[in-house]
């Protein structure tokens, strides 16, 4: 999926959102008591910055803690430690993490998310129109009655949908429809930075390209910032800034989506690139198959989350667990060899 050519240049302004040394650890409960007996380290000690109109993309395999942190920075679920810096219009900033109900109610109207199963995450028993119309009226942006229809007819004319259908329920439409329709309700309280949580995983390929298109669209025409979660790495190319790349609860690797994906500095990195599609017939994929499964997040390897799995490691990333560093200019990684080891990225032409 090449990125389109040519168009206007992204215009990235300052740091919107600054999450730092971000935890979430879940209790493992045990015997009738329910006595603790360890944590599972979902996201541990996660820190990256998002400007202002600019994509940042999340990747990993499953397991590897992205939706969690995806769903702490909404407060969806609650952080365990870290901080969550957001900057509101206003300009002043606020951290998520510490903010109490009212605080939290006030500020979320500026941060939504997309969520991945476009059939489970809109409520049956509403019509499109109090879907869409729920959080402009939950925020009490809008109070009257024919004011808030037509800024619901507003939005579902941007995403695609015709505004005919503006009484029928969710089960009246197709799963790409849906995801339109979630895309809409997360524009109707004109967020700042709205999290993308799989929001294309659930899709046909043709429908996915669609949905691309369409949020590049919004973000270039309401000048958006996206954390675009996904698995697929050919759909995060597409579409995202920067890339940061996540194992076990912890970022490995973090770059502009061009250097990352033509010259990783993570092994991690290397063998999911391997895995990248190609349509031309003619190249021959040679894929990094990794031994093992992911570790456990309750009870993660000493050193070096990854030294299991990788075919470079030694004896040091057994014991000693590698420091975050930048290697290149914005190019970010946590290997002992990163500087060392020449990694295979993937192919532009392809």
């Amino acid at each position: 999926m090449p990125k389109p050519d040519g168009g206007a240049k992204k215009q990235i302004g300052d740091v919107l959102l600054d999450v730092r040394e971000l935890k979430k650890h879940f209790p493992i409960e045990k015997g009738f008591f329910r006595t603790v007996q360890g944590q599972v380290k979902a996201v541990d000690g996660v820190s990256f910055t998002i400007r202002e109109g600019e994509t940042f993309g999340l990747v990993g395999e499953s397991g590897s803690g992205k939706t969690t942190l995806g769903r702490c920075i909404v407060r969806g679920i609650e952080p365990t430690d870290g901080q969550i810096l957001f900057r509101l219009p206003e300009g002043d900033e606020v951290d998520i993490a510490a903010l109490d109900k009212k605080g939290l109610r006030k500020a979320r109207k500026h941060f939504h998310m997309i969520f991945q199963d476009p059939y489970s995450s809109l409520d049956p028993r509403m019509s499109i129109l109090d879907i869409i119309a729920e959080p402009i009226r939950n925020n009490k942006l809008l109070s009257d009655t024919r004011e808030i229809q037509d800024r619901v007819r507003e939005l579902m004319d941007k995403v695609g949908l015709d505004i005919q259908h503006l009484n029928r329920y969710p089960h009246a439409f197709s799963g790409g429809q849906r995801q339109r329709i979630g895309i809409a309700r997360s524009l109707a309280p004109s967020p700042l930075l709205i999290v993308c949580d799989e929001a294309v995983s659930a899709l046909d390929v043709s429908i996915q390209a669609q949905i691309l298109n369409l949020l590049e669209d919004l973000q270039e025409e309401f000048n958006l910032t996206f954390l675009f979660i996904a698995h697929d790495l050919s759909v995060v190319e597409h579409i995202s800034d920067r890339v940061g790349v996540m194992y076990v609860g912890q970022l490995v690797e973090m770059a502009d989506t061009e250097s990352l994906f033509t010259a990783p500095k993570h092994p991690y990195t290397e063998a999911l690139l391997s895995a990248v599609p190609t349509t031309d017939p003619e190249i021959k994929m040679d894929r990094i198959i990794l031994p093992g499964e992911v570790a456990n997040p309750a009870a993660p390897p000493s050193g070096c989350y990854f030294h299991p799995r990788c075919r470079y490691a030694q004896e040091v990333c057994k014991t000693d667990a590698p420091e975050w560093i930048e290697v290149e200019a914005g190019h970010y990684t946590a290997c002992h060899f990163a500087e060392e080891l020449e990694l295979r990225g993937v192919d532009q032409e392809r």
